[in-house]
């Protein structure tokens, strides 16, 4: 951290800004964050932790925030994939938040959390913006499957797309850069990522 950020533009011909070694964007343009294997690039902030497990990110303990520390995005979309032990797991994927240092607690008030949890109420479920808006529908995969995520955001127009099928559209009013990360909510919620990716729009 210390200091600003080098623009990836220079390196990689992309809108966002990195200090780190990261592959160049594929055909498709989607820059590889971690396959799971390694979190190079990513810092913890707060309690528990994420371990690599099984060529995954596994999130333990919690409630704390694994945060891509080497970029920040403005329009763009974050793709990844996730499987729960339990429909009932809680985890979520933030974005466009800032600097969190060690307070977790930043990406919840000053970025969006697009959630991850099946059984919870509306606005709190999986593809929720979470706290905001509701998804239309939840096509999650059954418990120990991979699904996959995607999150557009261009502007204040957030769109999230489960296994495919749009489910959340939401327009909000918070900041139009920041980080991405993902939340380690509690130890009873064992979720785990794999291939998280990033490419610019526009």
């Amino acid at each position: 951290m210390g200091g600003p950020m080098k623009p990836l533009a220079i390196i990689l011909g992309s809108l966002f800004a990195t200090a780190c070694s990261v592959p160049p964007p594929d055909s498709q343009g989607w820059t590889l964050l971690t396959d799971g294997s390694s979190l190079e690039g990513w810092q913890m902030a707060g309690p528990g932790a994420f371990v690599v497990e099984d060529g995954s990110l596994k999130a333990t303990g919690g409630m704390g925030l694994l945060w891509f520390s080497e970029a920040s995005f403005k329009d763009f979309e974050l793709s990844f994939e996730w499987k729960v032990a339990d429909p009932a797991n809680n985890s979520g994927a933030f974005v466009r938040f800032p600097d969190p240092g060690d307070d977790p607690w930043v990406a919840v008030h000053e970025g969006y959390e697009i959630q991850i949890c099946d059984t919870a109420l509306e606005k709190h479920n999986t593809g929720s913006v979470y706290s905001f808006q509701a998804p239309t529908s939840v096509p999650t995969k059954p418990a120990g499957e991979w699904n996959t995520m995607v999150i557009r955001v261009v502007g204040q127009d957030y769109t999230v797309t489960v296994n495919g099928a749009e489910v959340t559209r939401f327009t909000g009013d918070r900041s139009t850069e920041g980080f991405v990360g993902l939340q380690n909510h509690d130890d009873e919620s064992p979720v785990r990522y794999r291939n998280i990716r990033a490419r610019e729009i526009g």
